[in-house]
């Protein structure tokens, strides 16, 4: 799917003009890809890479071009397979438009940061600073879903909030990559500034960029040291769990054991005493609850010691 987009008023609207100056190219077909590489003469291999989710962020010098590759969040799954995803896309900058390539729609225009585009180095800057504040916005996700398991698994008894607890330890492996590689790229473009054509304004956005690029990488370290060290103590917690459930139903086995005792004790087909008796049979009844009593009474002493 191919969205076109044009910088009017200084904000990026969609239209169908025959020249955008920004084309969004969502999953594209093997027919689009053909389109692109002929019609705007991208490199093959550069276009592939773009789709690739382990592809790394990088910055290439084409003839008639410039090449990009980013990381950017996916949108994540929720239910019982809870998955934080990142994928590659690329950014493909000429003189007069800008090509993003995305695996899936992610809405990159309706990010906050697009509300005062003033040009095509302006359009693709924040292009990569909404990538980040997206970051940060899954990293808040993250924060709320990792104590929403927590106050599950402290009552849980089975494995299967513990297992997406992993799950999210292993998805922030994949974002701590990411935001880093996208770090190093920012640090490219500085570099490179001349090249690209940077103005004083944009090299500010740029600074401003990497400190916020910065802040998503050390937020994303801190959320998974914590992830990483409290793992054991809750995976013991279930384990605990565990323990004092069978602890309950060992007392009750017990409880329940010794009035059957007593009333098979008087069940047997030989001569039992008061078997004869009027109430005896309420005698019994009577033996069997007193044992229950004695027995819950001789617990609770127990642990209150």
């Amino acid at each position: 799917m191919i969205k076109t987009y044009r910088i009017q008023d200084n904000r990026v609207v969609e239209n169908g003009a025959e020249s955008p100056q920004a084309l969004v190219v969502i999953d594209p077909t093997e027919e689009e890809k053909k389109g692109l590489i002929k019609t705007h003469g991208l490199d093959e291999h550069t276009l592939n890479s773009s789709l690739d989710p382990d592809e790394l962020s990088r910055l290439e010098f084409e003839p008639e071009h410039v090449a990009i590759i980013y990381k950017c969040p996916l949108h994540y799954e929720g239910g019982d397979h809870l998955r934080f995803k990142t994928s590659s896309a690329g950014l493909f900058i000429f003189k007069d438009k800008v090509i993003l390539v995305l695996q899936e729609d992610i809405g990159v225009f309706s990010a906050r940061v697009f509300s005062r585009v003033t040009s095509l180095n302006h359009l693709w800057l924040r292009i990569l600073y909404a990538s980040t504040s997206h970051f940060l916005e899954h990293l808040r996700g993250i924060y709320k879903v990792t104590g929403d398991l927590e106050s599950k698994i402290n009552t849980s008894l089975e494995n299967r909030y513990l297992l997406q607890l992993f799950a999210l330890e292993k998805s922030m492996v994949f974002y701590q990559n990411s935001i880093m590689t996208n770090g190093i790229l920012m640090e490219r473009i500085k570099n490179t500034a001349a090249r690209l054509s940077l103005t004083q304004d944009e090299l500010e956005l740029l600074d401003d960029m990497a400190i916020e690029n910065n802040q998503c990488q050390r937020q994303a370290d801190i959320y998974s040291n914590i992830l990483a060290s409290l793992m054991d103590a809750r995976a013991s917690i279930v384990g605990n769990n565990l323990n004092v459930l069978m602890k309950t139903l060992n007392i009750i086995t017990i409880a329940i054991m010794i009035p059957t005792l007593v009333v098979s004790a008087f069940s047997m087909n030989v001569t039992i005493p008061l078997q004869r008796h009027p109430y005896a049979f309420w005698i019994i009844m009577g033996f069997a609850i007193g044992s229950v009593i004695l027995t819950a009474v001789w617990w609770l002493t127990r642990k209150t010691r």
